[in-house]
């Protein structure tokens, strides 16, 4: 899970881009970057770290140009110690092609191999970017066979690209001294939509949010397969360009990865989140007699909406009953278990008179390593509560994500090989109380019936690519980003959650 914007204006852009980053952030953390066009040129500035540390007055004036990209990076596969694995990645050949990705391919060995023998590209990274950029660099020279390059031509490489790649991706690209092209893979994994601004200028990116906070009308999201080319003159091109697309966006997104106040695929993350909390308090109210409930907490943020309409229909007070530390990240993309623990008591603060003598409903948005949960259930009866009851807007995370998100091992996550009891029993809750999948499917898609799915696949192991062993799974664990364990430096520790 990354961040990603692009732009094509008539004027320069490199605020523009530093802003909708800013507007990514919680989508990344590891490092930063953006690139910038002008007469063929690019320059680029990139380091690890967040957004505001990574670019200073000094690095931003060295970024002229009237077209650009960026990205914020959250690594999923590679060495995330690596400045080198910062995007955005560039490559001389054909044109001259800079380009930032989010998502994770499932077959980016057998592709590096296949670049290396057959197309007699180099990879000189571990990131899965670089060969995607590779590959896209590839099918462009195919497309051109040394002509010209037109919107036909970008057409036929991205489908070329399609043809070859497996995984999630969610791309933006830059031509030198053609322009922006941007696209989706078939199943509209990860999100990607486009707006224009008041003077005609093309902005793509990750989330509505990044659109509407820098000036742009969001147009829509770009269709699974999808890809559009936009010339440096602003002309906007569209084509299919997958061959049996079908839209299975993540859904957790909705859940916990993007910020409230975005619209995907047509869907509000904050209703949807507000769904959430409507189905979960059926499944409370079975497990758990409204009137042994004093008060509804949420653990901040991103479970406030749940919440909220959980308390409503419960007839429960809602309370603020802790309080975070916005220069703490998230626990959850930590690089150590011990890192992890520690951060928990920095990032949130109980406030002892919204505990003391009562029986308190937590409310997470999921539960993941288990970790946090157990932690935050021990501090609330340090607090005085009287009994602690856990509610999760999200299933059990049983299986590994391999599209994307940082929970690839079985080993990690607390709900596989356990009962819903022998969870509850892990984190020292009174009761627990789990969301259910088919339940979780029909309140968030119910808001888009164009949607023709979703990808849940930690939650009920099936992966909508269709493509995925056993052996794909340990192989991609093998891919798992290099970070020296317990590494308090890393500039992961230090982000508000934005969500």
């Amino acid at each position: 899970m990354c961040g990603i914007v692009g732009i094509v204006s008539n004027a320069p852009v490199n605020q523009l881009i530093y802003d909708a980053l800013l507007l990514l952030q919680h989508r990344g953390q590891d490092a930063a970057g953006i690139v910038t066009q002008q007469e063929r040129k690019f320059y680029m500035h990139k380091a690890k770290g967040m957004v505001r540390d990574v670019f200073r007055t000094r690095n931003m004036r060295a970024l002229p140009g009237a077209s650009g990209l960026g990205q914020v990076r959250y690594p999923t596969a590679g060495n995330a110690a690596s400045e080198e694995e910062a995007q955005p990645f560039y490559v001389n050949a054909p044109f001259g092609v800079v380009l930032v990705h989010n998502g994770n391919l499932t077959n980016a060995q057998a592709l590096k191999d296949e670049l290396f023998s057959a197309d007699h590209r180099h990879i000189n990274t571990e990131s899965d970017s670089e060969v995607l950029l590779n590959v896209l660099a590839h099918e462009l020279e195919k497309a051109t066979r040394g002509g010209g390059l037109g919107p036909h031509e970008v057409f036929a490489a991205v489908a070329g690209v399609h043809r070859r790649l497996r995984g999630s991706y969610a791309v933006v690209a830059h031509i030198a001294g053609h322009g922006m092209v941007a696209f989706r893979d078939p199943f509209g994994i990860r999100p990607l939509c486009f707006g224009r601004g008041p003077d005609g200028s093309v902005m793509a990116a990750s989330e509505s949010v990044a659109l509407e906070g820098t000036g742009h009308a969001l147009e829509r999201d770009l269709a699974p397969g999808e890809a559009i080319f936009v010339t440096l003159d602003g002309a906007l091109h569209a084509r299919q360009c997958a061959q049996h697309p079908r839209l299975s966006p993540c859904i957790f997104e909705y859940v916990y990865l993007a910020r409230p106040d975005s619209v995907l695929d047509g869907i509000s993350v904050y209703q949807a989140r507000l769904n959430l909390g409507q189905t979960l308090a059926k499944r409370v109210i079975s497990t758990v007699p409204p009137d042994e409930i004093d008060v509804v907490i949420p653990i901040p943020e991103s479970s406030r909406p749940s919440a909220t309409e959980l308390a409503r229909l419960l007839g429960k007070p809602y309370r603020e009953g802790f309080v975070k530390n916005r220069y703490v990240g998230r626990t959850f993309i930590m690089p150590g278990q011990s890192v992890r623990k520690k951060s928990v008591r920095q990032k949130l603060n109980a406030i002892a008179s919204e505990f003391a003598g009562r029986n308190v409903l937590l409310v997470d948005d999921s539960i993941v390593r288990g970790t946090t949960s157990k932690e935050i259930v021990q501090m609330a009866r340090e607090a005085g509560a009287r009994k602690v009851y856990m509610a999760s807007a999200a299933p059990p995370v049983r299986y590994p994500n391999v599209y994307g998100i940082d929970m690839p091992t079985k080993e990690e996550l607390v709900a596989h090989g356990h009962t819903v009891e022998e969870v509850r029993q892990i984190i020292g809750a009174d009761a627990l109380i789990y969301q259910d999948v088919q339940a979780m499917k029909r309140a968030v898609g119910e808001l888009n019936p164009a949607v023709q799915g979703f990808d849940a696949s930690c939650f009920d192991g099936i992966y909508v690519t269709g493509d995925i062993t056993e052996g794909d799974i340990a192989r991609l664990n093998q891919q798992r980003p290099k970070a020296i364990e317990d590494d308090e430096s890393s500039s992961r520790l230090t982000l508000p959650n934005a969500t």
